[in-house]
Parts: C-alpha cells; sequence; structure tokens
C-alpha cells in the first residue's frame, strides 16, 4: 500500500452496509454503536478537509521515541496540551512526523472511534502506516478497525453488557473517571434506545455538503433546517432540479459533486 502523504483519501460516509457489519462482528444493536461514536468524535470520523478526525498524544510519542524529542508541546512524558481539535492536530502530527514518521502516526488517535494508532495490530493492520491510509477512505473502514480492536481487547463483552464502567475503563484509559467517560457512555446509550437513530442518507449528504464548503450543521443523520438549507443552495448552485424531499439521490448527486483528490 502506498505511503500516505496528504491524509485525504475518498472519505466516504458510513453505509448502512458498514454499520451492520460493526453490529454483526460486535454482537450489539445499532444504538451501543452510536454510543461510542458520539462520545468519541460526535458520530463524525472526518474533518470538513477529507482528513480523518485525529487527537495527537504527546506522551505516546515520548514514550515510543523514548523522551528523545521532548520539547514540551510534541513530545512530553505527561499527556495533555492538545490544542483546539480539528486541522490543528495534523499541525502538531506533521511536527512530530519530522522526528519520526512511524512513532508519530503510532501516537494519534484516528478516526471515527479514535483508535490509537499504536494498536494498528489490534485493529486488524499490518503497520500503522496502513492502517492510517485505511482511516482516510471510508467511516466503514475506520468502523471496522473499530469493531476488531474491541473483539481483541475483550472490550466487545463489556459492551455486550453495557457495563460502562469496565467499557470506559479498557477504552479510555485510567482517567475514564475524571473525563466522566463512563457517564457520559452511559447518557448517550439512553438516548439512542429510546430515540431516533441517524439516517445515514442524510448524514452522508451533510458530510459531503461540509466537504463541498457548505454549511449543514452538525453530521447527526437528521435533516434540519441547516440541512436542507444548505442543500438547497447546493442545488441551486449546480442547477439540479428540486425533489422536494431528501433521500439517497441528494447523496448521489453530493457524491458525485466532489473533486477527485490528489495525492
Amino acid at each position: 500500500m502506498a505511503e500516505v502523504v496528504s491524509f485525504r483519501g475518498l472519505a466516504v460516509g458510513l453505509t448502512s452496509t458498514g454499520l451492520a457489519r460493526a453490529c454483526s462482528d460486535l454482537g450489539v444493536h445499532a444504538p451501543e454503536i452510536w454510543t461510542i461514536l458520539a462520545v468519541e468524535t460526535s458520530g463524525c470520523g472526518f474533518l470538513a478537509d477529507r482528513r480523518p478526525q485525529i487527537l495527537y498524544e504527546r506522551h505516546i510519542f515520548h514514550r515510543l521515541t523514548k523522551g528523545r524529542y521532548d520539547d514540551g508541546d510534541i513530545s512530553d512524558p505527561k499527556p495533555g496540551g492538545y490544542g483546539p481539535r480539528g486541522a490543528q492536530q495534523y499541525d502538531r502530527l506533521a511536527k512530530a512526523i519530522v522526528k519520526d514518521r512511524n512513532s508519530a502516526l503510532q501516537s494519534a488517535s484516528w478516526g471515527i472511534g479514535q483508535i490509537m494508532g499504536e494498536n494498528y495490530r489490534m485493529a486488524g493492520f499490518n503497520d500503522v502506516e496502513q492502517m492510517a491510509s485505511c482511516m482516510s477512505e471510508s467511516e466503514e473502514n475506520q468502523l471496522a478497525a473499530m469493531s476488531a480492536f474491541l473483539i481483541n481487547s475483550n472490550l466487545h463483552i463489556s459492551l455486550r453488557a453495557h457495563d460502562w464502567t469496565s467499557f470506559a475503563r479498557g477504552y479510555n484509559g485510567p482517567n475514564y473517571v475524571i473525563n466522566r467517560y463512563d457517564v457520559r457512555l452511559s447518557g448517550e446509550f439512553q438516548k439512542y434506545s429510546v430515540g431516533a437513530l441517524p439516517d445515514l442518507d442524510v448524514r452522508a449528504a451533510q458530510l459531503y455538503l461540509s466537504y463541498l464548503g457548505f454549511h449543514p450543521g452538525p453530521i447527526d443523520g437528521f435533516a434540519g433546517v441547516q440541512t436542507l438549507a444548505a442543500y438547497e443552495e447546493f442545488e441551486s448552485e449546480q442547477s439540479i432540479r428540486s425533489t422536494g424531499s431528501f433521500g439517497p439521490e441528494c447523496t448521489a448527486n453530493l457524491r458525485a459533486a466532489l473533486p477527485a483528490i490528489s495525492g
């Protein structure tokens, strides 16, 4: 597999096939999946620039490089120093890549489930380059990696039992109490258990609208006022005749309008 340079790939939104496969592999239903995704990334695996969501962890880079590059910024024995989420995390990653590319990629958490690069084998990859490349292609790949990690770490057992404390300890680490990770998981699960689940066609459309520079609001799978207004703006710009509804045809129109990704 070619070395990742830009971290921009096809960036395909999650499909019903990918979600169903994850549910089957883990032995759970959709609410459990959305619970994890909501807490980890607010349910979206890509930035508007079509790069995977990441979070760079300086203490992991410190450990992997034995402190050779400690500067209190990209390398430090203590976690933290994250700065804003989003594209700025790639600025931090880029600085670390200059020092040690392999360790840098392993020091970021990737995609919709925020799997650490150093866990590439448990996520089903031969190396971290392959992991980053697959994460750049689709949320389905990202979700499959999360599922593999959960199974290989036996956390799918806690997930099935809705044992959020055990799950949080294994997935988020010893600081899960400080982060209220278990409480947040429990709250999201209650919400998704009794409420509507995201519509994957709407959600994909929102994602592609964001890639195209429109502003659909949260990537949440619910066609609210912002999403409908953004799509109407897209229709007008593309001279597409409005269907008066929001469905798979809208997603297909948006996907077709996306520019190709060049290396």
